[in-house]
């Protein structure tokens, strides 16, 4: 695996895909361009993922993050991008991309995509006592 942004994912084989668990991520440093302005958005992407048979490698998670950086991208469809590209490599049970943006001319943006597998369904929360 290189040192340079790449739209590639790797993905390494689940070590429990006999059970529902969740995998969160937090990423403060995204960054891409706006396509109109070509000025710098910065965001924390947040990922909560159930795998099934895939998880994604972090290395390459970086890499990928990494190659926005000098793309022309709205908030909307860098977020569907990132949901899309995550759920062609590791086909997860259920995947949730959150888009948290900074301000731009007082305007704060969050995006939220998410996906299901089909026929998958969250187990019921527990509620202690």
């Amino acid at each position: 695996m290189g040192t340079s942004p790449t739209k590639s994912l790797e993905t390494f084989e689940n070590p429990h895909p006999e059970r529902d668990y969740t995998i969160r991520m937090e990423i403060p440093e995204f960054t891409c361009l706006c396509p109109r302005t070509g000025q710098p958005d910065f965001a924390t992407i947040h990922l909560a993922y159930v795998p099934d048979r895939l998880c994604v490698e972090l290395k390459s998670l970086k890499l990928y993050i990494w190659s926005f950086r000098d793309e022309g991208a709205f908030h909307e469809a860098v977020t569907n991008q990132i949901r899309d590209d995550l759920v062609a490599a590791m086909q997860p049970r259920y995947l949730q991309v959150i888009g948290e943006f900074k301000v731009r001319g007082g305007i704060y943006t969050s995006v939220i995509a998410e996906h299901r597998a089909e026929g998958w369904q969250a187990p019921d929360p527990v509620r202690l006592p």
